[in-house]
């Protein structure tokens, strides 16, 4: 791909379906995917297991929005145990923190006191959230992130959640795979939508970038139930 690859190129590949990975972490190149089974998780559909949704609601961590997005990435990024090896390289970063300082990608954190243990980020566009990545170092913490980004995915009008793969862990939440060309005619009609990420969302008291409270969180996820 052509070191010349822009933020603005990133937007346009999302707009078509497909997104940039690497080889390897310590790899500079990137290259374009398009996978013929996508895998989404059904906004409408959402379900989170019941002992979940009983820690979610007792605010084990401060949860946040953009308040951390390089780091999120670059914890992303670093292995863990079960994955020995990422697709998070140089460019990837690059180009997504420009794209977080257009206003596209959004980062949810999680913190342990001043400790950042978990997170998410990815690209909002249109009625359409493109996870890209996740990261945990406490029980839960990344799981909590989803929860927290799908009460505000359906707060503020999304209508599409792509997780790009299919991942087992995932499946509790409802993750399904669908074809190469019904995921782009769900992403034709996403992009039709306004949405804009965090605009209506109801933030608690703890300042800019919070997130709801771990029980406004399950509330608005258990309307859709």
């Amino acid at each position: 791909m052509s070191q010349r690859f822009s933020s603005s190129d990133l937007l346009a590949c999302y707009r078509r379906g497909i997104f940039p990975m690497g080889d390897a972490r310590n790899d500079p190149n990137l290259f374009l995917v398009d996978p013929d089974m996508r895998g989404i998780i059904p906004l409408g559909d959402f379900h989170v297991p019941k002992r979940l949704l009983r820690k979610v609601k007792q605010d084990p961590f401060r949860v946040t929005i953009d308040q951390a997005f390089t780091r999120v990435m670059e914890l992303c990024a670093e292995s863990a145990k079960g994955r020995e090896s990422t697709w998070i390289n140089s460019p990837i970063l690059n180009l997504y923190s420009s794209l977080h300082r257009e206003g596209h990608a959004h980062s949810i954190e999680c913190w342990d006191g001043d400790n950042l243990v978990g997170g998410l980020y990815g690209v909002a566009l249109g009625g359409a959230f493109f996870g890209e990545s996740m990261f945990s170092r406490a029980t839960d913490a990344s799981k909590i992130a989803l929860v927290h980004l799908v009460a505000h995915l359906l707060e503020d009008g999304f209508v599409l959640l792509d997780a790009q793969f299919h991942n087992p862990h995932l499946e509790q939440f409802g993750l399904i795979e669908i074809p190469r060309q019904d995921f782009k005619k769900l992403l034709k009609d996403a992009l039709t939508v306004e949405a804009k990420f965090y605009s209506n969302s109801a933030s608690s008291s703890d300042g800019r970038g919070a997130s709801f409270t771990g029980s406004g969180a399950a509330q608005r996820i258990t309307q859709i139930s």
